[in-house]
C-alpha cells in the first residue's frame, strides 16, 4: 500500500508532475491538503506556474485525488477540476482506518487531534505552512508533507509525503530522498 501526500502546489504543474513521476509514483491514492491552483496574494509565482495546465493534468491522474480546500482555493477552481474541492475536510478510508485531510489554517495541533479523535482517525494530513513535519500527539499522527512548489522554513526544499505499510515518510521532491521517516 502506498498513499501519496501533497499540499500547497499553488498552480505549479511542474511540481505536481515531478511528484507524480518521482516520490509519489505507484500511489493508489493521492491526498491533497489544499491550495491547489492559485498561488495566493502573499506568495510569489512558483516555478512552473500553469494553473490551467495543472488542472488538466490532475484531472487525468491515474490515482484518484482527494482534496481538502485550502485558504487559497476558491469556488471557481472547482469549475476546472474534476475532483471535489470545496470541502474544508476530507476523509479517506483505508486499511489504516480513516485518514483526515485538512489544510490546517485556523487549527493548532491540539484542535487537529481533537477533531481527529471525533472522526476516529489516527492520521491527519495538513498543509498551509509549507514546512514538512511529522508529529505523534495523543495517539494521532499529524503529517505535513510541506510544499513541492513553494517550500518554506529554515532549510526550504520541495517535499511531498507518503504513507505505506510500515509508516510515514516525507521526502525531497527531486530524487525522493527521505528526509523524515516514522514507523507506526
Amino acid at each position: 500500500m502506498k498513499i501519496g501526500l501533497i499540499s500547497d502546489t499553488h498552480g505549479s504543474c511542474s511540481a505536481w508532475e515531478a511528484a507524480i513521476r518521482g516520490p509519489l509514483s505507484g500511489s493508489e491514492m493521492i491526498l491533497h491538503a489544499g491550495d491547489v491552483l492559485y498561488h495566493g496574494p502573499r506568495n510569489p509565482l512558483p516555478e512552473g506556474y500553469a494553473a490551467g495546465e495543472l488542472a488538466e493534468v490532475m484531472n487525468q491522474s491515474a490515482a484518484p485525488v482527494l482534496i481538502a480546500q485550502g485558504n487559497c482555493d476558491s469556488e471557481v477552481d472547482q469549475m476546472v477540476l474534476n475532483w471535489p474541492l470545496q470541502a474544508p475536510f476530507a476523509v479517506y478510508h483505508c486499511s489504516l482506518g480513516p485518514i483526515l485531510i485538512v489544510h490546517g489554517h485556523g487549527h493548532d495541533s491540539t484542535s487537529l487531534v481533537s477533531l481527529s479523535k471525533r472522526m476516529k482517525a489516527s492520521v491527519v494530513v495538513t498543509g498551509h505552512t509549507h514546512i514538512p513535519g511529522i508529529m505523534y500527539k495523543d495517539g494521532v499522527w499529524l503529517v505535513n508533507p510541506g510544499s513541492p512548489a513553494l517550500p518554506k522554513g529554515p532549510s526550504p526544499v520541495p517535499t511531498v509525503g507518503w504513507l505505506h505499510d510500515e509508516g510515514i515518510c516525507v521526502g525531497h521532491l527531486d530524487g525522493g530522498d527521505i528526509l523524515i521517516h516514522e514507523r507506526w
